[in-house]
């Protein structure tokens, strides 16, 4: 039977003085400090099930070292590796750039010929982005593309991919897979609108994509706003052009939004490209094909991407995977040469972790986003992984690219107690079973400490992890 979350009651969360913490004990009662202990008892867990390393950044002095050793699942804390390494090979202003070649002639504005999109693996290249990517383009005065869209995405090898694999959820956003020319993320965002009048459901889409149908199927019934995705089935074909919504929609919601993947990576480049092109004026009849670009082919234009300084912010803050994963596959087009492979960024990272003398025994990578039943890393070998950061010239890049106590991220909501409040940087990691955080803590006295907790346990996502984590986070703040 699954246990329901209940806050834990104030006292036991209540941040004490602590006394110093014993190091490698193997004694909870000695090693793990008691607002810590008493969680795992309110919410019978076992203290084996979490390992804990605490330590301050600047003199080294171990605060709390608890199965420090053990290899467990670091959910999406992982990332701080992935962030991490890209910053130190590439340097926090490394750019992708988007290259434009254009086949035929061009004559008062209209080509008669093909585009072609050549993509680099910029993990940014929103709809915005795209947008002003064809506005530098209609600069050039171009404006009629009287042929294809060719897409060139060969930069990255992804192999045979399938987005249910991790949970047999393919259409969710964390899921989709890396792509040379990844556009939104190949997300679209779904608006339902009651219709009183009729008892139906007007959706919107966002971007707006002509090769994207919709099965609208939806009703409406009386109901409070509420419910899981609002009553809302979402299927697609097998292609993925064509949505459907089923179900009954409550006529007491204002407006409603999912997010869900939609097209294949190509079909959903021309998609959003030809709705973007024609915002700025232009115009395309022909469809797409995926083509190399050819030998000695000289780019009309390149379209830079955010810098890798920025670009990590939205990795961290906001844990996204295919941005983590796009960064991977990065790293082994630039060190080993296009094209980027999965299996190529980790032998990247696992070579840089040995030049610099780090080399994490217990580390299991995996796809560099913490998106895996297989990826392990110690709390020990992630706290020396952000010792080496903290001392590094591009600290301040790293340190900014994680979640603010209480204020933007992930921890939006979370640690909002005055005292609290932008006093650590961390980046947390959820899966079922798996709960995790790691990253920097301010304390009231002015120390610095590293921080990595990593629990495996069942249902242990379910808010008690969180609960072990903030007990912890307000004790060393005391310190």
């Amino acid at each position: 039977m699954k246990r329901r979350w209940i806050p834990a009651a104030p006292l036991l969360l209540l941040s004490l003085l602590p006394l110093a913490v014993a190091a490698s004990d193997p004694d909870p009662d000695t090693a793990l400090p008691e607002p810590v202990r008493a969680v795992l008892a309110l919410r019978d867990v076992p203290a084996d099930s979490v390992s804990i390393h605490v330590a301050d950044v600047e003199t080294g002095e171990i605060v709390v070292d608890w199965m420090a050793d053990t290899p467990r699942n670091p959910a999406s804390t992982l990332k701080l590796m992935t962030t991490l390494v890209a910053l130190d090979v590439l340097g926090p202003a490394y750019r992708w750039e988007t290259e434009v070649y254009t086949f035929g002639d061009v004559e008062d504005g209209r080509l008669d010929g093909d585009l072609l999109l050549k993509g680099t693996g910029d993990p940014f290249l929103v709809t915005e982005r795209v947008w002003e990517l064809t506005r530098d383009l209609r600069r050039t005065g171009l404006e009629f593309i009287d042929g294809d869209l060719l897409i060139d995405d060969s930069h990255f090898d992804v192999g045979p991919y399938d987005p249910g694999a991790f949970d047999r959820q393919p259409l969710r956003a964390y899921n989709v897979a890396p792509n040379a020319l990844l556009m939104n993320f190949k997300v679209v965002r779904y608006w339902f609108t009651p219709i009183h009048e009729t008892g139906g459901v007007k959706v919107d889409v966002e971007p707006p994509l002509e090769n994207l149908s919709i099965d609208n199927r939806l009703r409406l019934r009386s109901a409070a706003c509420r419910g899981f995705q609002r009553g809302i089935a979402v299927n697609a074909n097998e292609t993925v052009d064509t949505m459907t919504f089923s179900g009954r929609f409550p006529d007491r919601c204002r407006r409603y939004s999912l997010a869900r993947t939609a097209l294949s990576h190509n079909a959903y480049a021309y998609g959003l490209f030809s709705a973007m092109w024609r915002a700025n004026g232009g115009r395309i009849s022909g469809g797409f094909a995926n083509v190399p670009t050819p030998e000695g082919a000289e780019p009309i234009m390149s379209f830079s991407s955010r810098p890798l300084g920025e670009a990590i912010a939205r990795v961290n803050k906001y844990s996204n995977n295919v941005m983590a994963r796009q960064l991977l596959y990065t790293l082994s087009a630039e060190v080993l040469g296009a094209p980027g492979t999965e299996a190529g960024g980790r032998q990247v990272i696992e070579q840089w972790l040995g030049s610099k003398g780090l080399p994490l025994d217990s580390l299991a990578m995996a796809n560099g986003a913490g998106l895996s039943r297989d990826a392990r890393v110690s709390a020990r070998d992630m706290s020396s992984l952000l010792t080496f950061a903290w001392r590094q010239p591009y600290m301040p890049e790293y340190l900014a690219s994680m979640a603010l106590s209480g204020l933007d991220g992930t921890l939006r909501d979370r640690l909002r107690r005055a005292d609290l409040k932008g006093k650590a940087h961390l980046k947390t990691g959820s899966l079922d079973d798996v709960a995790a955080i790691a990253g920097y803590l301010q304390s009231r006295s002015g120390r610095r400490y590293v921080l990595a907790i990593l629990h495996n346990h069942p249902d242990i996502h379910r808010g008690y992890g969180e609960e072990v984590q903030e007990a912890l986070i307000r004790w060393l703040h005391e310190r």
